[in-house]
């Protein structure tokens, strides 16, 4: 008996000597907050008990230089809504290739890459541009709901709008490209300066919007659909409407080239992809639209469907083709309304009252004044224009360049602005 007990001892001092396996450490860097990440940490782990998720919170502008040191900081998997991040690091060789299977993903959504082409990342989730609606102002004015673009340029929206200045709301410039490419370089500005006309501009946050159009201050304001989802769910009485057709901002997940995590990497990359790493992006608290169209057969009641849409609407909208422009399109947008607004609203107060009074061969030259930009399409796509833009916050010389084609557009407009008002003194009594 004491023969036995001595052995059971020695066996389980001899177990002791060896603890269970230590748990993989997948350290997954984002942008998401917590509420959104820890459902897919929660579900993550569960599915997969032998991996533990540790997870970093970097905004895109922290992001990109914790990314670019060395061993890129110990992080496995880099997963957020900047695709000016993954682009550039793709540049700098962070990435290694996905090697998951996208067996039910498509690569494209219209012309929206779900996927970059050399397999080095790809999209998660998507998030659609649109306009923030007040039923019940709409109502009380008479207006009817929009549904393009080209509708809020319409002189019924005056002084009903709220839009926001693309260079102070993050959201903002590629929502405004998307006008830009939809409608074409000189329809897109003529329309983004009848809308600007109807508006009051918004420079702060992405809330104020909907504040502003949730408290009846304004019926409509152009915003990005979770935000308004969000707003909703606190009780504001909001709709969202996607034009047609809507345009979208996608998401993207990618694993380090410095990973030594990479098959756990895969597998995490393969669940946020998966059926149930899909729909829990139908969650209350996400509410982000996914990228594999089968999960829409299971998608909430009311729940917008961006494949179904697409399928009435095409998608026009490419983002990738839109990150060299947007420093430049910022810079035309306040040169050209912020600078000028309370100007600009009365100019176009006057051209719409003559032009609803009837024909005069001045109108249409006041309009074209009005609409007018001083970058033709060609040059905005001059990558040496483009590159002078993008690089003014970071490069003495850019800004120095910039602010001598700032100025000389500032002299164009002001000339053009000048010669609208005479014309305009020119039609009355």
């Amino acid at each position: 008996m004491m023969k036995n007990l001595c052995l059971l001892f020695g066996l389980i001092i001899g177990l002791s000597a060896f603890p269970a396996a230590a748990k993989e450490k997948l350290t997954v860097l984002t942008a998401y907050p917590e509420d959104v990440v820890s459902r897919f940490e929660t579900a993550f782990e569960r599915a997969y008990p032998d991996i533990d998720l540790a997870v970093l919170w970097r905004m895109p502008h922290d992001a990109l230089p914790y990314l670019s040191q060395p061993k890129q900081g110990g992080v496995d998997v880099y997963w957020s809504a900047s695709l000016h991040n993954f682009t550039v690091l793709k540049r700098q060789g962070a990435w290694q290739k996905l090697g998951i299977s996208r067996q039910g993903l498509g690569d494209h959504l219209g012309a929206m890459p779900l996927a970059d082409p050399d397999g080095y990342f790809c999209a998660t989730e998507t998030a659609g541009y649109g306009f923030a609606v007040n039923p019940a102002y709409l109502q009380k004015h008479g207006l009817p709901t929009p549904k393009t673009w080209q509708d809020l340029a319409n002189a019924r929206y005056q002084g009903h709008l709220a839009l926001p200045v693309p260079s102070k709301v993050g959201f903002a410039p590629m929502m405004i490209d998307s006008v830009l490419q939809q409608y074409g370089w000189d329809q897109g500005w003529a329309i983004l300066a009848g809308i600007t006309a109807n508006a009051r501009l918004v420079e702060s946050g992405a809330t104020f919007i909907t504040d502003s159009i949730g408290s009846g201050e304004r019926g409509i304001g152009p915003a990005i659909d979770f935000f308004t989802a969000s707003a909703i769910a606190n009780g504001a009485p909001l709709q969202f409407v996607y034009p047609e057709p809507a345009a979208y901002s996608p998401a993207h997940i990618a694993i380090t080239a410095a990973s030594q995590h990479t098959d756990a990497a895969r597998q995490f990359v393969a669940f946020v992809l998966s059926n149930a790493g899909q729909k829990r992006l139908f969650h209350p608290d996400i509410r982000k639209l996914p990228v594999r169209a089968a999960v829409y057969a299971d998608k909430p009641d009311g729940y917008y469907n961006p494949f179904a849409a697409a399928d009435l609407h095409p998608v026009v909208y490419d983002p990738v083709r839109a990150l060299p422009l947007l420093a430049l399109n910022n810079a035309l947008f306040d040169r050209l309304f912020t600078d000028h607004h309370p100007r600009l609203q009365t100019l176009w107060q006057k051209l719409r009252t003559h032009e609803a009074a009837g024909k005069d061969e001045r109108l249409a030259k006041i309009r074209q004044l009005l609409t007018a930009v001083p970058v033709d399409a060609k040059t905005a796509e001059n990558p040496a224009m483009q590159q002078i833009f993008a690089d003014r916050s970071t490069d003495a010389k850019a800004e120095a360049k910039a602010r001598m084609l700032e100025q000389s557009w500032r002299q164009e407009i002001d000339s053009r602005y000048a010669e609208a008002e005479h014309l305009l003194k020119q039609l009355e009594p």
